[in-house]
């Protein structure tokens, strides 16, 4: 079987729970056509680059199917149908990745930044001790 990725947007005024529930729906229909869905992840409301439908924001969900193309294509004519869903991408991989996906690891990462986790700024002097050099480079420079 063919391997994919599959990423959707819902709208941003469905609840993260109705987000859950089409999840599962779509989830369903790749397994009665004979896939299955190795990995599922919910990125959450984020703002878009552009408005979609009168939409800002919109909820953010990832799929990773072993399935037939058959499977793949009635989600996607039923994704068509809903009215619940701005956008949607299914792409064809060699092989799935193990693990989070990017997204979240990026979530992680900028959780790490606000609890001031940042490492590697011990290379840098401080602030006070960077003005006193500039300071010191000026002086000479006029000297000469």
């Amino acid at each position: 079987m063919a391997l994919y990725e599959h990423v959707f947007l819902a709208r941003q005024d469905v609840t993260a729970q109705q987000v859950e529930a089409m999840t599962e729906s779509y989830k369903a229909v790749i397994e009665s056509k004979g896939g299955a869905v190795t990995k599922v992840e919910y990125w959450g409301l984020k703002s878009l680059a552009f408005r979609i439908k009168k939409n800002r924001k919109a909820h953010y969900a990832l799929f990773n199917i072993s399935a037939p193309a058959a499977a793949i294509t009635e989600m996607e004519r039923q994704m068509r149908i809903s009215e619940d869903i701005l956008r949607f991408m299914t792409v064809r991989v060699e092989e799935l990745e193990d693990g989070p996906s990017v997204m979240l690891q990026r979530r992680d990462r900028d959780r790490d930044d606000e609890r001031g986790d940042r490492g590697g700024r011990d290379d840098r002097p401080r602030r006070r001790e960077r003005e006193d050099v500039d300071v010191a480079d000026e002086a000479s420079e006029e000297e000469v």
